[in-house]
């Protein structure tokens, strides 16, 4: 099983040195993936918009640009982005984003990418919220069109391309996961993506309806269920505070929760370190000791 973990944006107060310092132990523990949570502004809560589910002014790095300065200064991790809002992004850009870190990297990008959920991050983009599952999926069939076709021809309700040529294409066919928990983006799993990037949401079915989701979706749509990939969030439920304290503080609990998914297919976890920062290892180094211990844990549970 692989361990995914996401940077801590709020690291960007040490500076280019501590962004490196940490990426660059993150490597030397032995993590499979640093991956970036995708967003570009965080809305206030107006008189007719409700409090987002982060705080207005968490610090944001681009997701992009901080996976390009990774890949170079570290050599084997993997680079993931979990997950990037793709209708908000203009699709032809992003698949020019991506060959580009691909191909940088040596071939080391899993792209993850969502529908999202906050209008006003949407409005301030000039991108529209409402259809955005509609040009979701054409925007993911025109990222591999571009990475796929000589001659990229696409005329979509949403998106068009006039026969244009996207060189260079990517060395190989870039993963491509789906983030989210509602219905028809767990039937866009089995219809459009290698895997899904899951999570524990306010409000969700159980974890195995989820999963029963895209299977039948796979199933109706002629695709082998055991062919899509599995990664899940460490997490105790659906934000718990109070758990999460304990949880993130006591590594030997989240082994036991990982151990539960790979007993029902789960190729990959990925560990947040929102929790890590909140339980006051608030600088690069301690932060890293977190991990490390974290991370021997996991890893010696996990091969046995």
């Amino acid at each position: 099983m692989q361990i995914s973990v996401v940077f801590p944006n709020v690291m960007y107060r040490e500076g280019p040195a501590g962004v490196k310092r940490l990426i660059q132990g993150i490597e030397a523990i032995g993590f499979d993936e640093l991956s970036m949570f995708d967003h570009v502004v965080m809305g206030y809560p107006t008189e007719t918009r409700r409090a987002p589910f982060y705080s207005p002014t968490m610090p944001i790095m681009e997701a992009f640009t901080v996976l390009a300065h990774a890949s170079a200064i570290t050599s084997t991790i993997g680079l993931g982005t979990r997950v990037l809002v793709l209708p908000q992004r203009q699709p032809v850009l992003v698949a020019r984003q991506a060959a580009s870190l691909d191909m940088l990297s040596g071939g080391r990008l899993r792209l993850g990418v969502g529908i999202g959920w906050q209008r006003s991050e949407y409005e301030a983009l000039g991108e529209a919220f409402d259809g955005r599952g509609a040009r979701f999926e054409e925007a993911i069939e025109l990222l591999r069109a571009c990475w796929r076709d000589e001659h990229v021809i696409f005329d979509g309700a949403h998106y068009r391309a006039d026969d244009i040529a996207f060189e260079p294409k990517p060395g190989r066919e870039i993963p491509l996961w789906i983030g989210g928990t509602r219905p028809k983006q767990l039937e866009r799993v089995a219809r459009f993506a290698d895997g899904w990037m899951g999570m524990s949401a306010p409000g969700d079915p159980p974890l195995q309806d989820k999963l029963d989701i895209i299977f039948a979706a796979a199933d109706k749509h002629g695709r082998d269920p055991a062919s899509i990939e599995l990664q899940m969030g460490l997490s105790p439920g659906p934000l718990q505070k109070e758990a999460n304290k304990r949880f993130y503080a006591e590594p030997e609990l989240m082994l036991e929760r990982a151990l539960e998914l790979k007993a029902i297919g789960f190729s990959m976890v990925s560990l947040d370190t929102v929790p890590i920062f909140q339980l006051g290892h608030r600088s690069s180094e301690a932060m890293l000791a977190h991990l490390e211990k974290t991370y021997a844990t996991l890893s010696a549970g996990l091969s046995d």
